[in-house]
């Protein structure tokens, strides 16, 4: 049984940093393209940022900010925030799918697998 669990969520002010880590079981991440995803109030849940082998993709929102990566060893998969913004505001997502000729996918139904969420707040 596969399952995400992300964690490093709080409470930060504009300006902070953030490190969000998505530890996963039940499946080795190597060769497994995955994602982050947020979700604000009121608002559909959103592409934040992919990661196929080494390679990343970024939501114009966020790039320039925000770096995505993968520790193979321990099957995490990581997302460091920096600068974040009150927009940034929002529950996070990790999620995972099986490759399926495209490295990279932003729509939420292509990921199979997901975490619970961590909420990230950030104050102005």
């Amino acid at each position: 049984q596969v399952q995400l669990v992300e964690s490093g969520g709080g409470v930060v002010q504009a300006g902070d940093s953030l490190r969000l880590s998505c530890a996963v079981s039940g499946r080795t991440i190597r060769s497994d393209p995955m994602g982050w995803f947020r979700q604000a109030p009121g608002k559909e849940r959103e592409f934040v940022a992919a990661i196929s082998w080494s390679s990343t993709q970024y939501a114009n929102s966020v790039k320039g900010r925000f770096i995505v990566s993968k520790d193979n060893v321990k099957n995490t998969m990581y997302l460091q925030m920096n600068s974040l913004k009150p927009e940034d505001t929002a529950i996070y997502y990790c999620a995972l799918r099986l490759y399926d000729g495209t490295w990279f996918r932003q729509r939420t139904d292509a990921y199979g697998y997901w975490g619970q969420g961590t909420q990230v707040t950030v104050s102005s």
